[in-house]
């Protein structure tokens, strides 16, 4: 996977004010650096705001939420102090509703359904295992989804979360039978050509912190043929 692909030039804004931006991230890109030393989305947001406005000095740009590194898709950032705690208790009272679009090879059990576990997270291999029941060190991880459609391969779903948890949609959806399309750690059993995972944060919908203006944002789908099908009548 590219280190990143998205960069100042082709950075595909959906919303921005004077309080925050949000984009369309890609797959490879992640929001905030890490130890992989890349250069992460959040820098690239940032020159792309000091180019627009031509501002001297550091850009100050606040991380509101994160997307996994294989994962595409609706972010906000936050452009002023004043505005990320305000957008952080947005999110933490769950007043940001987000709705994913995931592909999936294999059916559901239900055309839609509500799913609940237990996830554990491993940090030393990064991943999340889901218990039907309570165990330690376990977080409680719910889950709406719903088909969309019936491609020729592939189940679109639609999913909304009730909690945010690590890897909440991809180790839920591979618990009952229905791994993402390219995702090797969950179960899936081959990887997209450009090592993304089926994974896209469709929709975004909250009040503004500060105008109480109500904003909806949409992400368009990757450039791919299967994601093109999704949308076609």
């Amino acid at each position: 996977m590219s280190k990143l692909l998205s960069n100042k030039t082709n950075l595909q804004v959906l919303y921005e004010d004077n309080h925050l931006i949000i984009v369309n991230k890609r797959a490879g890109d992640i929001v905030q650096g890490d130890k992989t030393g890349d250069t992460p989305l959040s820098d690239v947001v940032k020159d792309y705001i000091k180019d627009k406005y031509n501002k001297p000095g550091n850009v100050y740009l606040g991380v509101v939420h994160r997307l996994d590194r294989p994962t595409t898709g609706v972010v906000m950032f936050a452009k002023t102090s004043k505005a990320l705690p305000r957008l952080n208790k947005l999110f933490a009272e769950r007043g940001a509703h987000k709705t994913y679009w995931a592909l999936v090879k294999n059916a559901p059990p239900k055309q839609t359904d509500t799913l609940i576990h237990w996830l554990r997270k491993n940090p030393k291999n990064n991943k999340s295992t889901a218990f039907p029941n309570k165990s330690a060190e376990s977080k409680k991880a719910i889950l709406h989804y719903q088909v969309l459609k019936q491609l020729d391969n592939y189940y679109l779903v639609e999913v909304a979360l009730e909690t945010g948890r690590h890897h909440q949609i991809r180790v839920q959806l591979a618990s009952i039978g229905c791994p993402i399309k390219g995702d090797l750690k969950y179960g899936f059993n081959r990887s997209n050509p450009d090592g993304s995972i089926s994974l896209h944060a469709r929709h975004l919908e909250f009040t503004h912190p500060v105008s109480k203006k109500d904003i909806q944002v949409t992400a368009p789908l990757p450039n791919d043929p299967v994601w093109d099908a999704c949308l076609e009548d």
